[in-house]
């Protein structure tokens, strides 16, 4: 008996088994000369991204040794942001503040990837550019086709679309693979986990 239980995890295996590990690889890399600079890694994602971009920062801190920070853990500065300045800047407003350069990045996670037509996730979107025009470099593990921010990244792990009425539960949860991947591997963990 098929049960929607083993549907969704045939499909996560089927799904992972088409990701390019070769973009994996080329972000670890990135990531590596980032560190080995002492440049900064600054996380965004939006919803279920904004709380993956919290998580994140702690791995890439605690196993990695990079400084990361994600403008979302800040909530009386986003919500301020967001009320005075309006949302699609929030994250900017935090960025600009942080003196981006050349050795740094911006890494985002997003199910979609943004459009400015329709406009969904323009903090996303505007928070690219900036870093664009610092700079910084702009990496992003993205779904569906992966929107504007695939086509500013510099580097973009896409979670392949194979089941579309599914993509943000697939593309969520597989993002957390694929950076749980990043922060393992041994080109850039310099620290153990607990268990």
């Amino acid at each position: 008996m098929n049960s929607f239980s083993s549907n969704f995890l045939e499909e996560s295996s089927k799904i992972l088994s088409n990701i390019n590990f070769e973009d994996i690889d080329s972000l670890v890399l990135k990531l590596k000369e980032l560190k080995n600079d002492s440049g900064n890694l600054y996380i965004c994602g939006l919803g279920g991204s904004a709380g993956h971009a919290s998580h994140a920062v702690n791995d890439f801190r605690k196993l990695c040794e990079i400084n990361a920070f994600s403008p979302s853990d800040n909530v009386s500065e986003l919500t301020a942001r967001a009320n005075d300045e309006g949302w699609d800047t929030v994250f900017t407003g935090f960025l600009s503040n942080c003196r981006l350069t050349k050795k740094d990045a911006l890494l985002i996670f997003s199910v979609g990837g943004g459009s400015l037509t329709p406009a969904v996730s323009t903090p996303l979107i505007e928070a690219a550019k900036f870093a664009r025009s610092m700079g910084a470099k702009v990496f992003s593990i993205l779904g569906r086709d992966g929107g504007f921010i695939n086509d500013i990244s510099d580097i973009s792990i896409l979670i392949p679309n194979l089941y579309p009425e599914r993509v943000t539960p697939h593309t969520e949860g597989l993002t957390a693979v694929v950076w749980h991947l990043i922060v393992s591997h041994p080109e850039l963990s310099s620290k153990p986990t607990k268990w």
